[in-house]
């Protein structure tokens, strides 16, 4: 088979990792902008702007699950294609894209149904009372209609990262985002629609993005297109099990969302309505953490992917080390500013005294341990990205039992909001547990690889 045209077994490592991490990276920060903008628009609904944050809040772990979805088919084709093109395997790497296109097209109605009819006792899980329902249900609503933009906007994204086009990537992200922040005033304050204006703006948004990937994957640009392909039962079986491990993780980061919200409800007492809005806003603030943190290893799997596929374990090891160097400048970065600026941070959103006072001190000690991400972020997604999944399942899941632990145990004994502390204990831990591994087990899983080729 012919070998596709790409520097990602020829250019320099640190040169590209900077070249495909930094538009992934630019594209998370942008992609924030779903979330923060709405919540910042929500915030400001003249007499009712607390409650419907609160509302908005409730309903982020519903935006994670649908995320997740997205990820199993993204996180699976995407490394798998990767690998396949460094095997000079390109009618596999066009059954792989095809049948993840498909896949994501058959998720999209499996997921939008069910979750509508049952969508009071989902939000009342969630941590919704009488009070936030009307606005949670609205945006609720309202978003989980466009479920299929969603999916494919953030599942075919990947696929196009997978190939190194990170500059594409990041433009489609940028795109949705754009549209978003033009409709949310327009929508929210102009129509006078409220939290149901701010959800139906990221679906237009998302659509927009969705657009634009479909309209490169079935150009002639893609390294490897969306083609027409049978649908094969082998290759959608092992776009789930390689995607089902990162699918799984951000699954459980909805779990742990909802827990959150859950037991700040139940420990909270009469200021619990006000903790859960505080909450959304640390949220935001997380998202502007993990997700660019996300987007370099993401938009760095396929240097991995590629190289380990090709059997070139010193370009896989030294991409590692300069993706790892890059994630430690970045989490110091917003380690500093967590700790000195989040009250700025917290003022986008509200202007309650209260609010401002308990959220900045949320933020600053939710992210105590956050440095210790730049370890695990890479380990565990750079583990995907060769296809070695059951090795980042087992340190992810470590790093989320450890704060699902602390979210239920540390409210109990010193009140509700102890449970921040779940998190810089987890960071810490996971990343003395990956760090051990990277030293002692990464060697050896480049020596086997080197030794299947004889």
């Amino acid at each position: 088979m012919q070998q596709a045209e790409t520097p990602l077994g020829t250019a320099p490592e640190g040169k590209l990792v900077l070249q495909l991490a930094i538009p992934a990276m630019l594209a998370q920060f942008v992609n924030i902008l779903y979330s923060v903008v709405d919540r910042m628009y929500v915030g400001h609904i003249a007499g009712s702007g607390a409650d419907a944050l609160a509302g908005v809040g409730v309903c982020a772990p519903v935006v994670t699950m649908i995320t997740a979805f997205a990820a199993l088919v993204g996180f699976g084709g995407g490394p798998l294609m990767s690998i396949r093109m460094g095997r000079r395997d390109m009618d596999g790497a066009r059954q792989i894209v095809a049948n993840s296109f498909y896949l994501l097209l058959a998720l999209s109605a499996l997921v939008t149904i069910p979750v509508l009819v049952f969508r009071r006792p989902i939000l009342f899980a969630f941590g919704a009372s009488e009070q936030l329902w009307p606005y949670a249900e609205a945006y609720f609503t309202t978003y989980v209609a466009g479920t299929v933009f969603a999916l494919l906007s953030v599942g075919m994204n990947q696929i196009i990262m997978s190939q190194g086009f990170s500059g594409t990537a990041m433009r489609s992200v940028m795109l949705g985002a754009a549209v978003n922040i033009a409709l949310d005033p327009v929508f929210i304050f102009l129509m006078d629609m409220g939290v149901r204006g701010a959800a139906l703006a990221t679906v237009l948004s998302q659509a927009c993005s969705t657009a634009y990937t479909l309209r490169f994957l079935f150009g002639k640009r893609a390294l490897v297109g969306i083609t027409k392909q049978p649908v094969n039962a082998g290759w959608l079986r092992r776009i789930v099990q390689v995607g089902l491990s990162p699918a799984l993780i951000i699954a459980l980061d909805n779990v742990l969302l909802i827990a959150v919200n859950v037991m700040l409800r139940k420990y909270g007492g009469a200021d619990s309505d006000m903790l859960i809005a505080c909450a959304a806003i640390l949220q935001s603030f997380m998202l502007i953490i993990t997700m660019p943190l996300g987007g370099i290893t993401a938009g760095t799997q396929s240097i991995l992917g590629y190289n380990y596929g090709a059997g070139d374990t010193k370009r896989v090891v030294r991409a590692e080390r300069y993706i790892v160097l890059l994630c430690l400048i970045f989490t110091v970065i917003l380690f500093v500013i967590a700790q000195t600026l989040s009250g700025l941070f917290v003022r986008i959103f509200t202007a309650e005294p209260a609010h401002i006072e308990m959220a900045t001190w949320m933020i600053r000690t939710y992210t105590l341990g956050v440095i210790g991400l730049a370890i695990q972020y890479p380990f565990v997604d750079g583990m995907t990205g060769m296809g070695l999944v059951k090795w980042r399942l087992t340190f992810s899941m470590l790093r989320k039992g450890v704060f699902f632990a602390g979210v239920f145990i540390l409210p109990a004994l010193f009140g509700a909001t102890a449970l921040l502390y779940a998190e810089p204990i987890s960071d810490i831990l996971s990343a003395v547990l990956s760090g051990a591994a990277y030293l002692i087990l990464f060697p050896r899983l480049m020596r086997r690889r080197e030794a299947e080729d004889g």
